[in-house]
């Protein structure tokens, strides 16, 4: 084969594989400066984004923005998150869903004994006492108990918290104030099972990821969360 010849289809080649590059690129692409206006609406200036392409999905994209004197700046992502396993829009306990707007952050706790160098939040470890309480009607309900006792004579339905996918974890005030029994709860940041294994409503990740986006979490910044499909982010 001639040099010209050879010059010739890696052009081609290369022109064909543009497209695709762009439009993989503009399918995870946010429009920032409609996010932007956004995000000033939200009495913060650390915002967490996760978004999804239908509410369908079981997978998202995770961003970190904080505000500078400059303007809002992203500081991470996307990064690849799992979803619930029947998508997004939570209204009941059980049903599978990651819930849809935006939450204040809570506790990062874990089953292991020492908070991840570099964390700026409070840090609570998990026990083999240590219960999430997803029993609706129980006066516990969404809320972390410790408890000696055996769980399954006092509530019917319970998270354990010392968990290998809660070794580190971050809780979502999600339905917290005021808790309405029945509404959903023990919703969570945490490590994913795999990457193409959805949860029962939390947003997990890898756990290399998870520790990024905790150990930059602010609570100086009044950080939050935004959780929303295609354009309703905005």
């Amino acid at each position: 084969m001639s040099y010209r010849i050879r010059l010739t289809l890696l052009l081609f080649l290369f022109i064909s594989y543009i497209p695709a590059y762009h439009q993989a690129d503009a399918a995870s692409a946010l429009n920032e400066p409609k996010l932007f206006k956004k995000l000033d609406q939200l009495s913060s200036e650390q915002v967490i984004i996760v978004t999804a392409d239908t509410q369908r999905s079981i997978t998202g994209r995770l961003y970190v923005y904080e505000k500078q004197e400059s303007g809002w700046k992203r500081q991470l992502g996307p990064i690849p998150v799992v979803l619930g396993n029947k998508g997004l829009g939570k209204t009941k306990e059980g049903d599978g869903k990651t819930p849809l707007g935006t939450y204040t952050l809570g506790t990062a706790f874990g089953s292991s004994n020492q908070a991840p160098t570099g964390l700026k939040t409070d840090y609570r470890t998990a026990g083999a006492d240590d219960y999430w309480i997803d029993t609706p009607g129980s006066p516990d309900y969404n809320s972390w108990v410790a408890y000696e006792g055996n769980p399954k004579e006092r509530w019917s339905s319970f998270e354990r918290l010392n968990n290998p996918l809660y070794q580190y974890a971050m809780v979502i005030n999600y339905n917290m104030n005021p808790v309405v029994s029945g509404k959903g709860s023990a919703i969570f940041m945490h490590i994913w099972r795999a990457s193409n294994k959805p949860t029962e409503g939390c947003i997990a990740m890898s756990q290399d990821n998870l520790l990024r986006v905790m150990k930059m979490i602010d609570p100086d910044l009044n950080p939050k969360i935004r959780i929303g499909v295609g354009s309703q982010i905005y």
